[in-house]
């Protein structure tokens, strides 16, 4: 699992027109793109979500724990791009979606239970992402 990470100062996912996620604008929060690949599970989605809510990227280095900050969810199997042959990238390593779905959403639930306000963006589709990075500050957890 691959999990982008931006500090934001406010951010919004928008599909169809129609704004499906978002932290207010000016609100410092984290964006997290989230990736999946074949040897992820529950145990992997629990222990990244549990990284992402104690990583001290935001004001003071304090974490989004520590200020309640929210966390924009938005699945992105395209953080598994392999571009190293040619011009056309490979998803290959991304899981699909019958196995990719579940762990976004027990990525998301586990962020709930442990605390945080949580918005997401809508999987599979095809999603606009707006958001003013704070810093700017841009972290890949892997697992």
């Amino acid at each position: 699992m691959r999990v982008l990470v931006q500090r934001v100062n406010g951010a919004r996912v928008v599909v169809d027109g129609e704004v499906v996620g978002a932290i207010a604008a000016g609100r410092q929060g984290l964006v997290a793109l989230i990736g999946v690949t074949h040897s992820d599970d529950a145990q992997t989605a629990a222990r990244l979500a549990d990284k992402l809510w104690r990583l001290r990227i935001l004001e003071d280095q304090r974490s989004a724990a520590d200020l309640d900050s929210p966390i924009l969810v938005v699945s992105q199997f395209t953080l598994y791009a392999d571009t190293a042959k040619g011009r056309r990238p490979s998803w290959n390593a991304a899981a699909p979606r019958e196995t990719a779905e579940p762990l976004v959403a027990a990525f998301t639930d586990e962020l709930r239970r442990l605390g945080a306000s949580v918005a997401t963006g809508r999987f599979g589709a095809h999603m606009q992402v707006e958001l003013v990075n704070d810093g700017p500050v841009t972290v890949l957890l892997e697992s």
